[in-house]
C-alpha cells in the first residue's frame, strides 16, 4: 500500500520576506492566461470563422489531443480485461462554467449519465470545492467524493487504512460509517481566518466573490471588470503576506488560497487507487476526465505510472499532460454514456 504518512505530507514553510508586486510577480499575466474566450463566445465565433493560421493550430492541436469520443474504440480495446476506473472534474466538466458559481448545476441526463457509469465502474468526483457542497450538487449516493483539490477524500471504511493518522472516522449523509482523509486538517482555523479577511478586503471590489472550500479558499474574479484585476490580486497578495503556509494559485478566472502541503489531485487520484486495491496494479485502466489546470497533476499521474487515460475539456487550444480531449460538456455526457452502455451490451 501506499505510504502516506507524514514524511510525504511535510510542511514547507515560505521563507518570510518582501513579496513583490502583483504586476512583477507575474500574477497579472497567470490571470490573463487563465481567462480564456467564454464558450458561448467560442461558440457564437465557430471555426470555421478562424483566419487560416487559427484553422492550422487548431488542427494541429486535435491531432495532437484528439478527440476522446472518435478515439472511443481505442479506449475501450485499451481497457479489454482492465478494470477502468472513472475520475471527473465538477465545474467545466459536469457542470458548465457559470457566471455565479453557486448556479454550477448538473443536468438531469448529466446526473444520469454518471450514475450510470457508476454501476460499472468505481467513479470518484474530485474537485475544488468542498466535499459537502459538490455532493449536495451532484447527489449520487454511489460516488467517492474528493473537495478542495483532493485535500477531503471520503471513502468506506477499509481495516487496511485505519493505521492513516490523517484518516479519521465519520458518517455520510445516510449515516453509514466513512473514513474521510483529510491531510491538510490542521490548516482549518487558518483557511477559515483567511477566508473572513479575504471577504473583508475584497468587499469593495465590484464582482468579486469568495468562498470557503473548507481546506482552501477562492477568489472568483469572472465578473470583475478586468481593469479592476490588479486591485483584487493586490488585496489577495497582501492578505497572504501575513500567512508564509499559505500559497496561492490560479484557476479559471479564479484565485485559490491552499496550504503549502505536499498534496494535489494527482496525489488524490494514486490515493484512492490505492484504497481501492490497485496499487501497482496493470489490471487497472484509469480516465480522468478535467477542464483546469488542477487537472494537470491528475493527467501527469496517469499518463506516468498507471498507464491510463487523461481527458482535456477544451475548445480551444492549449498544452496538457492529457491525451485525449473534449469540446465541452455535452461530449462528457456522451463519452460517458457510451462508456456505459459499452458495458451493457457486454453483459447481455
Amino acid at each position: 500500500m501506499l505510504s502516506f504518512s507524514t514524511s510525504v505530507l511535510m510542511i514547507p514553510r515560505k521563507k518570510p520576506g518582501r513579496l513583490d508586486d502583483v504586476r512583477s510577480n507575474g500574477w497579472l499575466d497567470a490571470m490573463k492566461s487563465s481567462s480564456p474566450p467564454s464558450k458561448k463566445v467560442q461558440k457564437e465565433a465557430g471555426v470555421e470563422d478562424f483566419s487560416d493560421d487559427a484553422k492550422c493550430g487548431y488542427s494541429s492541436w486535435m491531432f495532437k489531443y484528439p478527440s476522446a469520443l472518435n478515439s472511443f474504440q481505442q479506449i475501450v480495446n485499451h481497457a479489454k480485461n482492465k478494470k477502468i476506473v472513472i475520475f471527473l472534474d465538477y465545474d467545466g466538466t459536469l457542470s458548465p462554467i457559470v457566471d455565479d458559481p453557486d448556479r454550477a448545476f448538473i443536468s438531469a441526463d448529466m446526473r444520469s449519465a454518471v450514475r450510470d457509469v457508476a454501476k460499472h465502474f468505481p467513479t470518484a468526483i474530485i474537485s475544488g470545492r468542498s466535499r459537502d457542497k459538490v455532493y449536495q450538487l451532484v447527489g449520487l449516493t454511489e460516488l467517492y467524493y474528493a473537495g478542495s483539490h483532493g485535500m477531503d477524500i471520503m471513502l468506506p471504511i477499509r481495516n487496511e487504512l485505519c493505521t492513516n493518522d490523517s484518516l479519521i472516522k465519520s458518517t455520510d449523509q445516510q449515516g453509514k460509517e466513512v473514513n474521510l482523509f483529510q491531510p491538510a486538517r490542521e490548516f482549518l482555523p487558518m483557511i477559515d481566518e483567511v477566508f473572513r479577511t479575504l471577504v473583508d478586503k475584497t468587499k469593495e471590489v465590484i464582482g468579486a466573490k469568495v468562498e470557503n472550500h473548507k481546506f482552501c479558499a477562492s477568489v472568483h474574479y469572472r465578473n470583475v471588470d478586468e481593469n479592476c484585476w490588479p486591485i483584487l490580486a493586490q488585496c489577495v497578495h497582501d492578505v497572504l503576506k501575513e500567512y508564509p503556509r499559505l500559497r496561492q494559485t490560479h484557476g479559471r478566472k479564479v484565485l485559490e488560497v491552499r496550504p503549502v502541503i505536499d498534496w494535489d489531485k494527482g496525489k488524490a487520484v494514486e490515493f484512492l487507487l490505492d484504497s481501492l486495491g490497485f496499487r501497482n496494479s496493470h489490471d487497472v485502466l484509469p480516465i480522468y476526465i478535467g477542464d483546469d489546470r488542477t487537472d494537470e497533476d491528475a493527467f501527469k499521474v496517469l499518463r506516468g505510472r498507471y498507464q491510463g487515460y487523461g481527458i482535456l475539456v477544451s475548445a480551444i487550444p492549449k498544452e496538457s499532460n492529457a491525451i485525449f480531449s473534449l469540446g465541452d460538456t455535452s461530449e462528457v455526457k456522451e463519452f460517458l454514456g457510451s462508456l456505459a452502455k459499452t458495458m451493457e451490451n457486454q453483459e447481455m
